[in-house]
């Protein structure tokens, strides 16, 4: 088996996250391996309209990508991890989010990506796509999925509306 000295960590801080890096940590520390924290900003859309339209939108557009990006940020240092001390880098990028993780992957030479997933099957899943899914097929690495079942009560009493797709 080769030896795990990489551990990459994609989150969305999610429950399914949450529980993925408990596994991370755990195989951080099993190994002796160094673990790193990914999240990704996605990029903002385009504005589209007339010139001052698209430029006073787009002002006040960067004003709030700068402020979700700190506060990101701050969240992902924030980020407590379960169990013993293991050397951790925790990074931020802004981009898509699959080829950000893969690119995550390959220029920091992980072993292993350990990820949560939300489980969506059928409908749902094509709807909303998968990450984890897309991860998984492009990876130039072994991929780890930890689904949280909702159908655990105390699991899905924890879950906010984001977490299980609902819309308010």
């Amino acid at each position: 088996m080769k030896r795990i000295k990489n551990i990459l960590h994609p989150t969305d801080f999610s429950r399914p996250c949450t529980s993925a890096l408990e596994i991370a940590c755990s195989l951080a520390r099993d190994h002796n391996a160094r673990l790193l924290l990914l999240h990704v900003v996605p990029r903002v859309a385009p504005i589209e309209g007339g010139y001052r339209l698209v430029l006073r939108r787009a002002e006040c557009q960067e004003q709030d990508q700068k402020s979700y990006q700190e506060e990101m940020r701050n969240k992902l240092q924030q980020w407590p991890l379960p169990g013993l001390h293991i050397p951790t880098e925790r990074l931020l990028v802004e981009g898509a989010v699959v080829p950000e993780i893969l690119r995550a992957a390959r220029d920091r030479s992980c072993d292993v990506i350990v990820m949560g997933t939300h489980g969506w099957t059928g409908e749902a899943r094509h709807l909303l796509g998968s990450v984890a899914e897309a991860v998984m097929q492009q990876a130039p690495c072994p991929v780890v999925m930890v689904k949280v079942s909702l159908m655990v009560p105390e699991v899905a009493a924890e879950l906010t509306p984001d977490e299980v797709g609902v819309t308010q």
